[in-house]
């Protein structure tokens, strides 16, 4: 029997899984590693501990799968978008891994905005300006930190820096490259104003290969730590983003992959780069062929452990199951109590760093358990507009693939299909990021003809239904939902400075 082994370096864990060729788990591990948050807006990893939890997590599904007999056909890589290390002259890191949640070049994006600088980067990289993006964090060491910049020799990501430790080669797949903002999108090479502007050079940056390049020569050394032969191949792959919709098998034109976890994303896989004109969506690169427009959301579960802890003392605080339980006690728009979900400033659909949480509408007779379903339509709404956008740019949606933890939670799927009007399609694949990257790993080593052959992969599904009464009151609720949400962008610079002017 043949297997592949598909490993996610996500923002808080790296999750690594061995399937089988017809897509079956054999084993899987799935390691974490601390988020270091020692000042306002930082959001680092180490990035020794997560080559670490790399190396572990093949080494423990190799040893810890029931099948006595197979081969390993290779290693395929996912990983999280907008990551940045420094490197020495002597390949040493000169900083943590920045995450996309750091945010500390707030200023540096704002500057970008400013003097239209962002506007003419986005129609060439597809990258929308924010702090979250490589090519602000670069700038803000430019200007912040000059001297750890002058030791710079290489401007990584954490992907690169896994497959540098392991082959000694600095590579970096298009699909990651191009959520750097650092990538021309038409020509498929570092951009030469993007680089005017970050203040570096091509050749501080790694070597551009294609999604499916395969890697080989690891060192006896590497190997044995992982527990492979060291002429197994790793297929370099491409971001999570994209790999976690090929993984649900929405990467044909108008399949929209909607995912909520801790944060959230709405995304289309398009045959060719689309631009947003107000620049409020990312293009990205999958794969040969394909692109991945959407856009991601910093609020998504995230904001359901907030209402929990903040909410509830110890002694009665629910479990998620609880969550909705309460929330469902309430109707369809809580009503008439908005919600905007911006507790950790927000990218899409606002990109606004600063942007603040909101209920509004509420009176005496608003109950807990509205609030609660206030929260859950909030960000469900936050991702329709999302959705609305995409369609603008792309065209209609056909169908919904639902991902990521909400969907298993009865009642929030049905928010999400009554609010889009669409049936919502569940797979029951929970794996999403590494079965893309497998499955783009097997296309890579000739085992499958094409990507969409992840269907046959994909094991059984659950639809849901609009409700035609409950669509036509969210229809109504949305429209003085999304008026309340940009009357009140403007304000969101001046809370946000007061609150940092009187933070304790």
């Amino acid at each position: 029997m043949k297997a592949i082994i598909g490993v996610d370096i996500g923002t808080t864990s790296t999750k690594t899984i061995l399937f089988d060729l017809q897509g079956n788990v054999l084993a899987s591990q799935n390691i974490g590693y601390p988020l270091h948050q020692d000042q306002p807006g930082m959001a680092e990893e180490d990035p020794e501990q997560i080559f670490s939890a790399v190396i572990q997590g093949i080494h423990d599904v190799l040893k810890s799968t029931k099948t006595e007999k197979f081969v390993l056909v290779g290693v395929s890589l996912s990983a999280a978008m907008h990551s940045l290390i420094l490197m020495d002259q002597n390949n040493r890191p000169l900083t943590r891994v920045m995450t996309w949640a750091d945010n500390r070049s707030e200023k540096a994006s704002a500057a970008l905005q400013e003097n239209g600088v962002a506007k003419s980067l986005y129609m060439k990289t597809g990258t929308p300006n924010h702090p979250m993006t490589p090519l602000t964090k670069i700038m803000w060491f430019r200007q912040e930190q000059p001297n750890l910049f002058a030791k710079a020799a290489k401007f990584i990501g954490i992907k690169d820096y896994v497959l540098f430790k392991l082959f000694g080669r600095y590579v970096m797949d298009y699909g990651l490259a191009s959520a750097t903002g650092l990538l021309n999108l038409h020509t498929l090479d570092w951009d030469p104003q993007a680089l005017e502007t970050a203040g570096i050079s091509k050749e501080q940056l790694p070597r551009l290969v294609d999604t499916e390049t395969q890697l080989t020569g690891l060192s006896e050394l590497n190997a044995q730590r992982m527990g492979l032969k060291a002429d197994v191949p790793f297929i370099i792959g491409s971001s999570d983003g994209a790999l976690a919709n090929l993984g649900v098998d929405a990467i044909s034109s108008g399949k929209l992959a909607v995912s909520i976890g801790t944060s959230g994303a709405v995304r289309m896989v398009v045959d060719h780069p689309v631009f947003d004109p107000q620049g409020k969506l990312f293009c990205y690169v999958l794969g040969k062929g394909r692109w991945l427009v959407g856009g991601p959301v910093n609020n998504g579960g995230i904001i359901l452990r907030w209402v929990r802890d903040q909410w509830f003392s110890k002694a009665e605080k629910p479990t998620y199951p609880e969550l909705m339980q309460l929330a469902a006690q309430s109707v369809p728009a809580a009503h008439g109590l908005i919600f905007l979900p911006y507790l950790g400033g927000e990218r899409a659909p606002i990109w606004d760093a600063n942007a603040r949480g909101t209920f509004f509408g509420l009176t005496r007779q608003h109950t807990q358990a509205d609030m609660i379903r206030a929260v859950l339509e909030g960000i469900v709404l936050n991702l329709y507009e999302v959705a609305q956008r995409i369609k603008q740019v792309a065209g209609p949606i056909t169908s919904i693939q639902a991902t990521g933890g909400f969907s298993q939670a009865d009642l929030w799927l049905q928010i999400l299909t009554d609010c889009f009007d669409q049936p919502v399609t569940v797979l029951d694949n929970h794996e999403g990021s590494a079965l893309g990257a497998a499955v783009m790993g097997m296309h890579s080593l000739g085992l499958v003809s094409d990507l969409t052959e992840v269907h046959q992969l994909l094991s059984s599904a659950k639809q849901w239904l609009p409700d035609q009464t409950r669509a036509k009151r969210y229809q109504e609720f949305m429209k003085i939902w999304s008026e309340t949400s940009h009357l009140v962008e403007p304000e969101y610079a001046k809370i946000a400075a007061f609150q940092q002017k009187y933070l304790d």
